[in-house]
């Protein structure tokens, strides 16, 4: 956690989203092209809003990385301070629906298991993925609807009012990234098991503003957004293999305590939610996780749910049979694959005082170096790592990663990209690596043509016209 924090301020590419949502934040505040036409090779294939929230909180503080990574912290904070509000109001045993916590007499909450339940989901995110305060809209959309289920479980009294407000964020987080579908839904089921007239008044609420939302979207812009969502990609079972082990190997036995604790307790409103909502993420995940370039975020909401009944696990255990030792047997088992995880990791770096008091100097270092090389060369520069060119204070020039998959389904001709190469277009050229080359072969071929390697480090191989 405070690599990420110390990391927030640094002119470090943590990954390329960053530069990418960093340029369309740009356009979106500075009546820029938010959607680039056809002939342009970047590509926005998200919704619009994170970039308005973002585009507005960067010209406050001068960097549209920053603010986004800010953002990014932010939301991550207030999705495990609401993973742990859920947990100690569902920890005590015995079916409630969506009454405060703790009814039955002599049940009683665990603010250790909810606490529990919070750090299992922050391990998840710090360790198995790079998203923590990193400059994506991805924690941003989870913190809305978190938002949504908070209003609707604390309620004091059930409204029109309140489902409204829910459903607003839950499509406003629709409206920031387009794959957090899975809480929504389960939302729904959880709530149509009691409460069937409310789950469908507030499923006609949800799609009342997500056609409004596509209908304002279309009157902005002239096109629809689902047709710019829908970006040319490959999908392969290798895909979603990987990305299913990658998950599976921490994730195995929080999800099965969270499954049985909804099996177990089909009555009880707290523990079928987690296990609804388990369900849910993890089907919708591995669907998307096929698709090239899908990372460790497709699972978030799935993370969110086993954390959450990880927790609720714990609690129940300790408190329907005053199990304590059983309850702490538990918790050790969901911890194991976090202390596997430190030890396969390990790196003596982190013994060294520097690596804490000075967070990624090295790399700062390196970054800066790239950057001002960028910025003697006058004209466009191509950087697959936008951020670079971004800090550089260039325009961006190409969405290396939609570009490529434009070319593999054939959605592109490459001619015109290889003639503005051959015509030595790009004064000069950032790739992360030459091997294996993020473009198509016949793109390598024409860049060694008509460039050669000036410069090479950890930041990638820059290339300047032969």
């Amino acid at each position: 956690m405070w690599q990420a924090i110390g990391a927030l301020a640094l002119r470090v590419p943590l990954d390329p989203n960053e530069g990418w949502n960093a340029y369309h934040a740009v356009a979106a505040t500075t009546g820029g092209s938010l959607y680039p036409d056809a002939a342009s090779f970047m590509t926005d294939n998200y919704p619009p809003l994170s970039f308005y929230v973002v585009g507005r909180l960067g010209r406050m503080i001068g960097d549209d990385i920053i603010a986004g990574r800010i953002l990014s912290l932010a939301s991550f904070a207030f999705a495990s301070c609401a993973i742990a509000m859920l947990a100690g109001h569902w920890s005590c045993s015995g079916p409630r629906g969506f009454s405060p916590a703790c009814a039955p007499e002599g049940a009683r909450s665990n603010d250790s298991s909810a606490l529990f339940a919070s750090l299992l989901f922050a391990a998840s995110l710090l360790l198995f993925s790079d998203y923590v305060g990193m400059n994506d809209p991805q924690l941003f959309g989870h913190a809305l609807q978190m938002s949504a289920l908070l209003l609707l479980v604390f309620a004091r009294r059930r409204s029109l009012l309140i489902d409204v407000l829910a459903a607003a964020l839950l499509v406003t987080g629709l409206f920031v990234k387009h794959n957090l579908a899975a809480l929504p839904f389960a939302m729904l089921v959880w709530i149509a098991v009691r409460e069937p007239r409310r789950a469908g008044c507030l499923a006609a609420l949800m799609l009342a503003m997500t056609a409004a939302g596509l209908g304002v979207f279309r009157w902005s812009f002239g096109f629809d957004l689902l047709s710019r969502l829908a970006s040319p990609r490959t999908y392969a079972l290798s895909n979603l293999t990987v990305n299913f082990e990658n998950w599976i190997v921490w994730a195995a036995v929080p999800l099965a305590a969270t499954l049985i604790l909804g099996l177990r307790n089909r009555r009880d409103a707290g523990a079928m939610f987690p296990a609804i909502y388990a369900v849910t993420g993890t089907l919708l995940g591995l669907l998307l996780s096929g698709g090239a370039g899908v990372d460790a975020n497709a699972m978030f909401d799935a993370n969110i749910a086993i954390a959450l009944g990880s927790g609720l696990a714990v609690a129940r255990l300790r408190n329907e049979a005053q199990r304590p030792i059983a309850s702490a047997v538990l918790a050790a088992a969901l911890s194991i694959p976090f202390a596997v995880a430190i030890a396969i990791n390990w790196d003596p770096d982190w013994l060294d005082a520097d690596f804490w008091l000075h967070p990624l100097q090295d790399e700062a270092g390196l970054a800066q170096a790239d950057i001002a090389w960028l910025k003697l060369h006058h004209g466009p520069v191509l950087c697959q790592t936008l951020a670079l060119c971004y800090w550089a204070g260039k325009p961006a020039e190409a969405d290396v990663f939609n570009l490529d998959q434009q070319f593999k389904t054939g959605a592109r001709d490459e001619a015109p990209f290889l003639g503005l190469l051959a015509a030595h277009r790009y004064a000069a050229v950032q790739i992360e690596a030459d091997a294996p080359f993020p473009l198509p072969a016949r793109v390598h071929d024409v860049l060694l043509r008509n460039y050669r390697v000036a410069r090479s480090n950890d930041d990638g191989v820059f290339y300047v016209p032969r």
